[in-house]
């Protein structure tokens, strides 16, 4: 059975490709065990590099808890500082 998200929609993690995958995947976890499940968003290569081992990180921290933590990946268009359309991955957990 699939949990339904409790996220609002402009609710997000901005990850760049110097952000650290454990501290995330830690921020990730903690919302997690409480109940809330943030956007993870990231432009760029590196970024999605980092996202992605974040994600795998947060799945084995909820882990013993029994939860099996997947996501739905998503393109976001953004509108960037001069007014330019920017692609961003997106990374949605879900617990099942």
């Amino acid at each position: 059975m699939t949990q339904e998200l409790n996220t609002n929609i402009d609710d997000f993690l901005k990850v760049s490709g110097s952000s650290s995958p454990q501290s995330v995947g830690s921020i990730i976890a903690r919302a997690v065990n409480a109940g809330q499940y943030p956007k993870i968003r990231a432009i760029g290569a590196g970024a999605v590099n980092q996202a992605v081992k974040a994600c795998a990180i947060a799945r084995g921290f909820v882990a013993p808890r029994g939860l099996d933590l997947v996501y739905i990946i998503g393109f976001d268009d953004i509108i960037g500082e001069n007014g330019e359309n920017i692609s961003a991955i997106s990374f949605r957990p879900v617990v099942r």
